[in-house]
């Protein structure tokens, strides 16, 4: 819902750049914390992402996810036009406080996305 909210707002030739988890991150993240971080499997299916509603979440917080395809599809029907996809690693000697990603994982895959798009 917020694309097309920030669509509506920005000007013509505006800039949006938003940070979000790779969706290798959300794919391969254990439901649980106390599971650890990250792995080299595969643990939920790629094209039934959206929303996402952890188990040990105790907060009432909901994530969002979409795969490229589906950003894809939001951006450019809302009027933007896609200008970079950064896909984010970190140096293998990066540290994190995060118990669900650690730098061996993040240096071999992208563990975040920064998208930067205009306004057409």
């Amino acid at each position: 819902r917020w694309i097309p909210e920030a669509a509506r707002l920005l000007r013509p030739g505006g800039w949006l750049v938003f940070l979000t988890n790779s969706i290798l991150t959300y794919l391969c993240v254990p439901d649980y914390e106390k599971d650890g971080p990250a792995t080299d499997r595969m643990r939920r299916p790629y094209f039934d992402v959206h929303r996402v509603e952890w188990p040990d979440n105790t907060d009432g917080e909901v994530e969002f996810h979409l795969n490229h395809g589906d950003w894809v599809r939001v951006l450019v029907s809302s009027g933007f036009e896609i200008l970079d996809l950064v896909e984010v690693r970190v140096p293998p000697d990066a540290t994190t406080t995060y118990e669900w990603m650690d730098a061996a994982w993040a240096s071999r895959w992208p563990c975040e996305e920064a998208w930067v798009a205009r306004k057409r």
